[in-house]
C-alpha cells in the first residue's frame, strides 16, 4: 500500500466526496474512486459508505483514518525537510485573498514572485468569501481585520489606513464638506460590510473621536467597484489607502479630511497572512510568506 494512496483516502474523508478530492488533486474522480477501492481491498475493510447522494466514513474508516492521517502528514513533513536541505523552495502554494486586495496588492508582484521563487507554483484564489483553509486545502489566506481571531497562525503584512475621498467633479457640483459632521448632508457611497454602512469614525490630532452618521443612494459590496464609483463622481467614499493612494497622488481623488484619522471599525487595522497551525511549515509556504511580507510591508 503506497503512501500516495493513503494520502488520497485521507483527502476524500476531509473533502467529503470523490469529486471534491479529485478537484484538489487535479485528477479524474474515477481514478480517485479506484484508489480508494484498492486501499479498501488491501485492508479488507469498507472505509466509506457510498450512496447516490452522499459519501460518509464508516466506523472502521474513522478508526483507520484517525491513526493514518497524522502518519501521512508526518511522512510529508519528513520528506519535505529532507528535500529542503538540498533544494530551493519548490511546489504548489494555494493563497486566497479578497478580489480587491488580490487585484491591487498581490497581482502586481506576481512577476517578482516568479523571479524570486522560480520553482514555486502559486494558485491565487480570489474570493470575497471566507474560505475554510483546511477544507479547501489552502496554505495561506490574507484577511483584513483589526486583529486575527481563531486558532490560525498569523503574521501582519501591512497596516491598513482609510481616507474619506471624493472626485473633483463631485466637489464642484455639491461643494466640499469642511467638517466631518457635514458628511451627513452628502451622498456617501458605502461599503457593504458591518459598520461601514451607517457611520464613520474620525480621530483628530488631539485624540478626540467623533462618530458621524452617513447615508446615500448606493451600497457596494466590492472595494474596486466602490473606488470606481467615487472616481466617477457618484459620491463620497471611505477608501483604503492601498486602493486609493495612486488616485490621491494624481489628483483624481481628493482627501477631504487629511488632518483626521478615519475608519469604520477600528483605527488600528491591518492585512494579515493566516495559515493553519502546524508543527512544521513547508519551505515553499514559508518562502511565499517572507516574500509577501517584504513586498507589502
Amino acid at each position: 500500500m503506497e503512501i500516495e494512496a493513503l494520502r488520497i483516502v485521507s483527502l476524500v474523508a476531509q473533502q467529503g466526496s470523490f469529486a471534491a478530492a479529485a478537484r484538489v488533486l487535479d485528477m479524474d474522480p474515477s481514478t480517485v474512486s479506484r484508489v480508494v477501492a484498492g486501499v479498501e481491498r488491501d485492508l479488507d475493510l469498507r472505509l466509506f459508505q457510498r450512496t447516490t447522494r452522499r459519501l460518509s466514513v464508516t466506523e472502521a474508516g474513522e478508526t483507520f483514518l484517525r491513526r493514518v492521517g497524522p502518519l501521512v502528514e508526518e511522512f510529508d513533513q519528513a520528506r519535505e525537510a529532507a528535500l529542503e536541505a538540498r533544494t530551493r523552495p519548490k511546489g504548489r502554494v494555494r493563497l486566497t485573498a479578497s478580489v480587491a486586495f488580490g487585484y491591487e496588492c498581490i497581482v502586481p508582484h506576481l512577476a517578482a514572485v516568479r523571479e524570486a521563487l522560480p520553482e514555486v507554483t502559486l494558485d491565487l484564489v480570489l474570493t470575497d468569501q471566507n474560505v475554510d483553509l483546511v477544507g479547501e486545502n489552502i496554505d495561506l489566506a490574507v484577511r483584513l481585520a483589526p486583529a486575527p481571531e481563531g486558532d490560525l497562525i498569523s503574521r501582519r503584512l501591512m497596516t491598513t489606513r482609510y481616507r474619506v475621498c471624493a472626485a473633483p467633479a463631485y466637489l464642484e457640483r455639491f461643494g466640499r464638506p469642511e467638517r466631518p459632521a457635514e458628511l451627513s448632508g452628502h451622498d456617501c457611497v458605502r461599503y457593504d460590510l458591518p459598520g461601514f454602512r451607517t457611520r464613520w469614525l474620525f480621530r483628530d490630532a488631539d485624540g478626540a473621536v467623533e462618530e458621524v452618521p452617513v447615508g446615500g443612494t448606493f451600497v457596494i459590496s466590492n472595494a474596486l467597484a466602490l473606488r470606481r464609483a467615487v472616481l466617477e463622481g457618484v459620491g463620497v467614499g471611505l477608501l483604503a489607502v492601498h486602493f486609493a493612494g495612486e488616485d490621491l497622488a494624481a489628483g483624481r481623488l481628493v482627501d477631504l479630511f487629511p488632518a483626521h484619522e478615519v475608519t469604520a471599525t477600528a483605527f488600528e487595522t491591518g492585512a494579515w497572512l493566516l495559515y493553519p497551525s502546524r508543527a512544521y511549515l513547508p519551505a515553499k509556504v514559508r518562502a511565499v510568506i517572507d516574500f509577501l511580507a517584504e513586498r507589502l510591508r
